[in-house]
């Protein structure tokens, strides 16, 4: 009878948190995050160490810009789980967020943890594209005084472009933009598009072209480049 009794009651919370689970994986997906965020909330309360329910109000967290809150939950899932590469990209990355947000003092406070993590994701996965494009942006943002470095940023660049050859390209082009080289620039982002020929690609070409070398005529052009090549 107790056994019952048990199934009875038990199942039912079983199924409906399954079902409200699935739901606010549904509504993340659209990206209703005020909505899914709450039930996500719920479920942690019910599973308090779901590295995916954690990993969904980071992100949710992120997509508000609340970078401190992303980033106290991104710093669980590495403690958590301290051998997933992406969980110390995701953490390094919203640190590097709330420095470029939280004023010179933070940025100071936070150097050297976002450098340590973003290599940490690089370190236990080698072809970690992001973790470079982070590394990339935190040595030119950095003020040469506390580390900023040209030098390293290409470095990183030069090791994305034998993983993945268009971001190899790409990352040039944005270093080259960050110092005002908009004619290397624009050689990178051809090269990009040769190499890729996504729709990223042309776009960056085109906002080069639009807002630093102003030649609207020509971003126009790029684009029209793009959609000629894939009409269906």
């Amino acid at each position: 009878m107790k056994k019952v009794l048990f199934l009875v009651f038990f199942v039912p919370i079983m199924v409906f948190s399954q079902t409200s689970y699935e739901k606010a994986e549904k509504l993340f997906l659209q990206e209703k995050y005020t909505l899914a965020k709450p039930l996500f909330e719920n479920a942690l309360k019910e599973s308090p160490n779901n590295l995916k329910t954690i990993e969904y109000l980071g992100d949710i967290a992120s997509h508000n810009n609340d970078w401190e809150k992303a980033a106290d939950y991104y710093e669980r899932l590495k403690t958590l789980k301290p051998t997933e590469a992406n969980y110390y990209f995701k953490y390094g990355g919203a640190l590097g967020m709330r420095a470029q947000t939280g004023g010179k003092w933070v940025a100071i406070r936070l150097v050297g943890t976002i450098k340590d993590s973003l290599e940490k994701a690089i370190q236990l996965d080698p072809n970690h594209i992001q973790a470079r494009w982070g590394l990339i942006e935190y040595y030119l943002q950095l003020p040469g005084f506390i580390g900023g470095s040209e030098k390293k940023a290409q470095n990183y660049s030069n090791q994305l472009l034998k993983i993945s050859p268009v971001d190899g390209y790409l990352s040039k082009a944005r270093i080259d933009e960050y110092f005002k080289r908009y004619k290397n620039a624009e050689k990178n982002y051809i090269k990009a598009i040769e190499v890729g020929g996504s729709k990223l690609t042309y776009e960056r070409l085109a906002k080069l072209y639009n807002e630093k070398l102003l030649q609207p005529d020509k971003a126009v052009k790029v684009l029209e480049s793009y959609q000629a090549k894939n009409k269906k």
